[in-house]
């Protein structure tokens, strides 16, 4: 008999839909493991730039992230610290050249594939929450639920302006939304793990809705599959 995996959902999505919140919120709320992916690929970026390599040297990035020295710290109502050989990166890596420079180095065929292994080690018990581009796709076609994130690029730039703004950063709108048309259009047309739904996941949009509501809206989705070992107790929850 093969044993039972541990079970898994994925959320998907462009940058902006909010599927980094949206995932560590329901992680909580279920009591599971919590895999940012993103944050593998802008650690991969991060060291990339520190040891001076280049975004194009697919072979040199491949070598780098098979032996990427990176921890991840769960911490309490909060993200994950990040390590990167032996320094917090946490924060630097949300930074905007750095998420240019991962979805770069994310379209070579070699650094995905040296990073799925990496990634499939988060499938612990309870269960997994998966944040990614290719999650329900590549990652774990076999999830129970998958969900795929849309929001406009004009909805998702105002919230990462806000964001922004809250760091004392200055960027314009305009800017904002043209950095995100071309990380989508690269995404969506590199040759390996495109940025798409799977053709069983489910679409939610969230330009008009908040963060619990995506997450009530999944929570639903849980308790209608009836597939996990969750209770209908926890979906009904306050937040």
């Amino acid at each position: 008999m093969i044993p039972r995996r541990e079970p898994v959902i994925t959320i998907d999505g462009a940058s902006g839909t909010g599927k980094g919140t949206v995932s560590q919120l329901l992680a909580k709320r279920l009591g599971w493991k919590f895999l940012d992916s993103g944050a593998l690929y802008r650690v991969l970026a991060l060291a990339a730039q520190k040891h001076s390599v280049a975004t194009d040297n697919e072979k040199s990035l491949e070598v780098l992230a098979e032996h990427l020295d990176v921890q991840f710290i769960a911490r309490d109502n909060a993200f994950p610290t990040i390590v990167l050989e032996g320094e917090d990166v946490t924060e630097i890596i949300r930074t905007e050249k750095i998420g240019n420079a991962a979805s770069v180095v994310a379209a070579l065929p070699a650094v995905r594939a040296a990073l799925l292994s990496r990634q499939r080690v988060f499938r612990e018990a309870p269960g997994l929450v998966a944040d990614g581009r290719d999650m329900g796709t590549v990652v774990f076609p076999d999830a129970e639920l998958k969900i795929f994130l849309l929001a406009t690029p004009e909805e998702r730039a105002m919230r990462r302006l806000k964001q922004l703004k809250e760091q004392g950063i200055s960027v314009t709108l305009g800017d904002l939304i043209e950095e995100l048309r071309l990380r989508d259009k690269r995404d969506q047309e590199r040759t390996v793990a495109p940025l798409k739904p799977a053709e069983d996941a489910i679409s939610i949009n969230t330009d008009h809705l908040t963060v619990e509501q995506v997450v009530e809206k999944i929570l639903q989705e849980i308790d209608l599959k009836k597939a996990f070992p969750v209770t209908s107790t926890l979906a009904t929850e306050a937040v």
